[in-house]
């Protein structure tokens, strides 16, 4: 299933002088975000890929043209340095198509103009290029195929340290409550698309809320509640905590590496400590 990643916007929050690489050429480790997400995808058997540049899209094209296996994979060195064989492989069997869909575009426009690439699909994925989640792929695909529905989203808890406040009559306040205790969902992006979505696309619109408000009186738009790990690498607050999180080697997006995600570094905890080692299955979808 073809794969349409987001990664042309400006990314204004997390850049630190005008010539800043795009977001998602932000390192979490030795690469990228977009790799990350691009490597989530593959784990489960989706490896072509319809980027959408603007920003940056010379720093996108750049790192793919001159990849090096060896930053990710064990090898085999010989020959003085001439003879390089790989243990193993990130992206030989990746297809990466890049499209310039222009500097200024909203994220509905960058995929109105990739249509051509993935209109002939029955259904495509689609996404942000900088956010990481562990969420059961498959399981999402499956929920949505059995539906009529013409997009689906990742709903995640709402992230924030903010509180919100209740304010009574008299200006006093009555309580204080984090924003999370409020339940509400945020879309988490990790999008499902069928083609229909191409005809509530307009110019100068976006495809949330726009073309999704579209979808809504047809019941037409599909939440798939998710409350396992999620992280928008929004802010460089973001990116400290997932690089903490890569250097604990507690990365749970990373499925496709056991030595770096959560089960693997909590039984050499465990292990170490001399007790049993427990291998629970991944987080569930909330019901």
């Amino acid at each position: 299933m073809k794969v349409v990643l987001f990664c042309g916007g400006l990314g204004m929050r997390m850049r630190e002088d005008a010539a800043s690489a795009p977001k998602p050429m932000a390192m979490i480790g030795d690469r990228p975000l977009l790799w990350h997400v691009m490597r989530y995808y593959a784990h489960f058997g989706h490896t072509e890929f319809v980027l959408c540049l603007g920003y940056g899209a010379a720093a996108v094209k750049d790192y793919f043209l001159r990849y090096d296996e060896t930053r990710s994979n064990d090898f085999n060195l010989t020959g003085g340095g001439r003879d390089v064989r790989l243990f193993s492989s990130d992206i030989t069997d990746w297809s990466i198509t890049f499209i310039d869909t222009g500097l200024t575009a909203t994220i509905g426009e960058r995929l109105a103009r990739v249509r051509p690439y993935v209109a002939d699909e029955p259904m495509f994925l689609a996404n942000y290029a900088d956010t990481l989640t562990d969420a059961p792929l498959p399981e999402l695909l499956d929920r949505f195929a059995v539906g009529d529905a013409t997009a689906s989203l990742l709903a995640v808890p709402v992230r924030s340290t903010h509180h919100v406040l209740d304010v009574g009559p008299d200006d006093r306040v009555d309580r204080i409550r984090p924003l999370a205790d409020l339940m509400q969902w945020e879309n988490g992006g990790y999008f499902i698309l069928r083609p229909e979505i191409f005809a509530e696309l307009r110019a100068g619109e976006d495809l949330v809320p726009h073309a999704f408000d579209r979808l809504l009186a047809g019941r037409r738009l599909m939440a798939q509640p998710y409350t396992g790990f999620w992280r928008a690498a929004d802010t460089f607050k973001d990116r400290a905590e997932l690089e903490e999180l890569y250097r604990s080697a507690r990365c749970p997006w990373m499925l496709w590496d056991a030595n770096r995600g959560t089960a693997a570094a909590a039984d050499r905890e465990t292990a170490e400590a001399g007790g049993p080692v427990a291998r629970p299955g991944a987080p569930a979808l909330a019901r």
